[in-house]
């Protein structure tokens, strides 16, 4: 089961949040999710389990805990959605003298 784990500590280390887990069963895999420019935590990560079951003692164990001083958000991860390509903005959307009439009014 892939775990979802948020407002997890900025200086909080993989193999640390793995350690949290392990005490539930096997963990397969911890990932920090870090902004790509500053390599900085977003503060938010996944926890791969493979036996559903630990996987859930260790969400109920987990969550709503305080690990280093904060309180963290443990959940079954659910599938990001895919893009459908809409709108999703662009420079200097919005900010239109016409309000975003893009016709000409000659």
């Amino acid at each position: 089961m892939n775990i979802f784990c948020g407002s997890l500590p900025y200086s909080l280390e993989e193999s640390k949040l793995g350690e949290y887990f392990e005490k539930f069963g096997e963990v397969t895999s911890v990932r920090i999710i870090t902004d790509k420019f500053s390599g900085r935590s977003k503060g938010f990560g996944f926890v791969e389990m493979p036996d559903d079951e630990q996987a859930q003692k260790a969400i109920e164990a987990l969550n709503g805990t305080e690990l280093q001083g904060r309180t963290i958000v443990v959940n079954k991860a659910e599938e990001r959605k895919e893009r459908t390509g809409g709108d999703r903005g662009g420079y200097n959307k919005g900010n239109r003298r016409d309000g975003g009439n893009r016709r000409s009014e000659y």
